[in-house]
């Protein structure tokens, strides 16, 4: 396995993938229909443009099995030091450790690039997910119940943050 920088070309038709079978099989992402091939050019020209990573976990055939991508929190200026984030695995690699391994990934990035702190919206019965978060150093900071509305039922969006050491030298504007 190997860790890579995701790239429309390379890696855009298993990101959808991966993103779709989340999408159509559970609550880790409230939508409700897959999304079609054609979203993945302006999902990968926001990250470029915004310098939001997309960093994958490569299989040794060079197939993608994860990935983790951050984005803007809110669209005020003066969130510009949060993100959120989002870390998804492929179906045959979930409960394997990768999780973990590629959302450390991520926050390395983050530092690299003066992130302070690190939003994740995880369902609130989303067990595995939540644990992983809370393994790389995320706590739970509030939860909106009955926010969402799936698979004939309310869900409960439990937020956890990470606070990063970064930047170093803060300024508004």
């Amino acid at each position: 396995m190997k860790f890579v920088d995701c790239t429309l070309e390379k890696h855009g038709a298993e990101v959808l993938a991966i993103l779709n079978e989340i999408i159509q099989n559970s609550t880790a992402v409230y939508d409700y229909a897959p999304r079609p091939a054609s979203s993945m050019v302006p999902w990968f020209q926001t990250k470029v443009t915004f310098n939001f990573p997309v960093v994958g976990a490569e299989g040794d055939d060079g197939s993608l099995l994860g990935y983790a991508t951050y984005g803007a929190f809110r669209a005020w200026p003066a969130y510009k030091y949060t993100v959120e984030l989002s870390l998804h695995i492929r179906t045959d690699m979930r409960g394997k450790g990768l999780g973990p391994t590629l959302l450390g990934k991520l926050i390395d990035v983050a530092k690299e690039r003066d992130v302070h702190v690190m939003m994740a919206g995880i369902d609130a019965t989303n067990a595995t997910s939540i644990a992983v978060h809370e393994k790389r150093g995320f706590r739970h900071s509030g939860t909106i119940r009955e926010c969402g509305f799936k698979f004939g039922r309310w869900l409960d969006l439990a937020f956890y943050q990470l606070v990063l050491p970064t930047p170093s030298r803060p300024v508004d504007g």
